[in-house]
């Protein structure tokens, strides 16, 4: 409603409507102040108030910062930092082992780790994050459009053989949209668990016994491909066959994220508390429920600890009875440095590479 500049360091934000999340989300990232002479050109030369300062970004190679000399903070240890872009996940470990590379805070490819995890010259730290890995399903699209096939396909999934199989045994199975580092989190992975008789009763319930076929469109990620694999061999055992389509980023984005053209899809939401975007009605989901809409209007008046995590357990326990997606695991963060290197972060409550506290022990 109004900005009050009470003095040079404080302003007073007073909002036309509770929003519980408003503290929340200013801690993003996304809602750095930028100063006016600098918001036209930060997209390119960013200049803001961090540790760190912007010193040149080498496009598709690297990204250098240096440290900042004018940092209101405790200065820190590194006096330069460089990003790497590495678009191929198998180069990982040959980028760490010939040095090229000093730190992954996360690994691209786990079913490398184990190449370094006994290596005196390397640390392995395996930590949580906010993000689920689900099998995305659009849920105007006939046949899926009905929940029996929807809850068939959950049936048919085996988590525990696509945790193994796509993310090297990291991971935590998930009922819900909802990260088992939160502490919302209730385990709803009982709601389905692996059955194929069961899928496909529910399919002959929807007058699918003889089965259907769909497409299976997959972005980049290993957790996309190797499960996609994995999952078309689960979905065929219960009559479901899969076209695996894969995808770039920029085509998935378009398709399937902003055309909704798609029948399945597995992507891994790594934005933490973002349950609310199955109330989206633009949503790539397709997803339409009014009374889970109302659940996440009331949870966004309300700051009451014990009542927002009574909603947030009912909004999860209806993304469960409906089978929206197919919930798979919690994201993994598998970091791998050097060992002489600390202060990188074990988890990722948040998106973000921090590097504030990192430094050289010896």
């Amino acid at each position: 409603d109004t900005i009050e500049v009470v003095n040079p360091a404080t302003v007073k934000i007073t909002l036309k409507n509770p929003q519980s999340s408003f503290l929340y989300n200013m801690g993003w990232g996304d809602a750095v102040i930028v100063a006016p002479e600098t918001a036209d050109t930060n997209k390119e030369k960013p200049v803001g108030t961090g540790p760190f300062r912007f010193q040149n970004w080498a496009k598709g190679s690297s990204i250098t910062l240096i440290k900042s000399d004018t940092y209101w903070g405790a200065p820190v240890s590194l006096d330069k930092a460089e990003f790497r872009i590495v678009p191929d996940a198998a180069a990982a470990i040959p980028a760490l082992l010939s040095g090229d590379v000093q730190a992954f805070p996360f690994f691209p490819d786990p079913d490398s780790v184990a190449q370094v995890k006994d290596d005196p010259r390397f640390k392995v730290v395996i930590g949580a994050t906010e993000g689920e890995t689900i099998l995305s399903i659009n849920n105007k699209k006939p046949p899926f459009d009905r929940l029996q096939v929807r809850q068939a396909i959950s049936f048919a999934l085996d988590r525990k053989a696509i945790i193994d199989g796509a993310s090297a045994g990291l991971g935590v199975p998930i009922g819900s949209h909802m990260s088992p580092a939160n502490k919302a989190y209730v385990d709803l992975t009982g709601f389905y668990p692996h059955n194929v008789e069961r899928a496909r009763e529910l399919l002959k319930e929807a007058g699918l016994e003889n089965g259907f076929k769909a497409t299976l469109k997959l972005p980049p990620p290993p957790y996309a491909r190797l499960g996609g694999e994995i999952i078309a061999s689960q979905l065929r055992d219960v009559g479901i066959d899969l076209q695996i389509v894969p995808v770039e980023w920029a085509q998935w984005l378009d398709q399937v994220f902003t055309k909704k053209d798609y029948d399945l899809t597995i992507v891994s939401h790594t934005e933490p508390n973002d349950i609310d975007i199955y109330s989206r009605k633009d949503y790539y989901f397709n997803y339409d429920n009014p009374t889970f809409d109302k659940i996440i209007a009331d949870l966004n008046l309300t700051s009451d600890e014990a009542k927002r995590m009574t909603l947030l357990g009912e909004a999860q326990k209806i993304l469960a009875d409906d089978a929206v997606v197919g919930f798979l695991y919690e994201l993994p963060k598998a970091g791998v440095w050097d060992a002489k290197l600390e202060g990188f972060w074990e988890n990722a409550p948040i998106q973000a590479n921090d590097l504030t506290k990192v430094k050289w022990t010896e």
